[in-house]
């Protein structure tokens, strides 16, 4: 029997588009409704009123009765605040807003009969990838701050950012991506700065409010802060609020270094507010003061300490890590980072080699061969070893930079054997075949 959720599927979201198109909404009512909601929860009360007022002197001349459609409504409603608090985002949906839930689990059923999904738990609490890149750095992609309770250590979104710590635990330095990463919870904010900054340190943003303030401060402190491992954040456009926050916290104390380009400027925190129709606005319920630069990042955006496209933020902080781990190292760990320092210089910049025909052949048990334009080794039925030119003789392998192939010339030029070697030292030689 054939399945019919493809089915169910494709009627739902025939009949979510058609609801679009063919709902209308009447403006007035609805901006009303978006000033008071601004009017009654914006941190500012002076600011809120003020910005209230003005929606409601344009919705009265007239100035968005022809938005009747109430996506365009949203849209435009939207483009008119956020100038005036990056937060500011009004949204509609043809759904009514879903209830307030304790704590989703996977026996928890949606309206529809089908097991609700929870959407946080599915994008791993934010954290997209952890890795040990070559030279001994720790990354850490996150995409969002997965909120959690202080008080809970088993709580699912503290317990995943401590075994992406506790992943990077050995590194030599550790690269923090926020590039696309917009923002989410306080608490993990003052979690995450916790584990690379002294416990009590006087680092950490006050909110403002009108119902008083509150710090950004952990409640937990992370038990094993790295407090000498050199740590960097990249950010771009796309960083905002929480993941701005914490590139903002690191940078005035001079814990991080930041990469990339001004973050979004969204500094304020809060949460969205319903409004009749299916409407709803998020509207900011607190201000960030630094106790260093006794103010905060709104609308400027966090500036990075080296501005790079963002595109190039990774590798300008891989080379920055690597460079900074090479002032202390010793012995196999320096050569680690140098030979991954070198490698990365050479994908950026190839150097120029001799033709690639010099190398092909086989070398006992090993094949020299050319795939796609490179060399690569063939041994059996292991996959093969692409090898990236370094320059000379010398190859590095593909991903692994710590593995190297030096090749040798004889006395009239020809290449004659190749040896593979480790950073740690030690290698094997291979002698080319006659045949070749």
């Amino acid at each position: 029997m054939r399945s019919l959720a493809p089915l169910f599927i494709l009627t739902v979201g025939l009949m979510a588009a058609w609801q679009a198109r063919s709902a209308e909404v009447a403006p007035r009512p609805v901006v009303e409704g978006v000033a008071q909601a601004i009017a009654d929860n914006y941190y500012d009360a002076a600011k809120g009123a003020a910005v209230a007022a003005q929606l409601r002197t344009e919705a009265a001349k007239g100035n968005y009765d022809r938005l009747t459609d109430p996506r365009d409504l949203a849209t435009t409603l939207s483009e008119r605040l956020r100038p005036l608090d990056h937060h500011f985002n009004v949204s509609w949906s043809a759904e009514p807003a879903p209830a307030p839930r304790a704590a989703p689990g996977p026996s928890a059923v949606a309206a529809s009969g089908l097991p609700r999904m929870d959407p946080i738990k599915r994008a791993n609490y934010g954290i997209r990838r952890v890795e040990i890149l070559n030279g001994n750095l720790g990354y850490i992609d996150m995409r969002m701050f997965a909120h959690f309770e202080f008080g809970q250590p088993d709580a699912p979104a503290r317990k995943a950012i401590e075994a992406a710590l506790q992943t990077v635990a050995n590194t030599d330095a550790v690269i923090i991506d926020l590039r696309d990463n917009g923002g989410g919870s306080p608490a993990m904010v003052g979690y995450l700065t916790s584990a690379f900054t002294p416990k009590g340190a006087d680092i950490y943003n006050t909110f403002k409010g009108r119902e008083g303030d509150r710090s950004e401060a952990p409640v937990d402190w992370y038990p094993a802060p790295r407090l000498e491992t050199p740590l960097y954040v990249l950010i771009s456009g796309r960083t905002g609020s929480a993941a701005e926050a914490l590139a903002y916290t690191l940078k005035n104390a001079k814990r991080a270094v930041i990469v990339g380009e001004a973050s979004g400027g969204a500094a304020n925190p809060g949460g969205p507010v319903q409004v009749a129709g299916g409407f709803s606005i998020f509207v900011s319920n607190g201000s960030p003061v630094s106790p260093i630069t006794k103010t905060n990042w709104e609308g400027d955006g966090v500036q990075p300490d080296v501005a790079v496209p963002a595109a190039k933020a990774l590798d300008t902080a891989r080379a920055l890590a690597l460079e900074t781990v090479l002032k202390t190292a010793t012995g196999p760990a320096a050569q680690d980072a140098r030979w991954a320092l070198e490698s990365l210089r050479a994908e950026a910049a190839p150097p120029a080699t001799r033709p690639l025909a010099d190398y092909l052949g086989a070398y006992g048990a090993v094949e020299i061969v050319q795939v796609d334009g490179r060399l690569a080794m063939k041994r059996g039925r292991r996959p093969l070893t692409v090898l990236l030119p370094l320059g000379g003789e010398t190859f590095a392998v593909a991903g692994e930079s710590g593995r190297r192939v030096v090749f040798e010339r004889d006395a009239k030029g020809a290449v004659s054997a190749f040896e593979a070697i480790g950073y740690e030292g030690g290698g094997s030689r291979f002698r080319r075949s006659a045949a070749s």
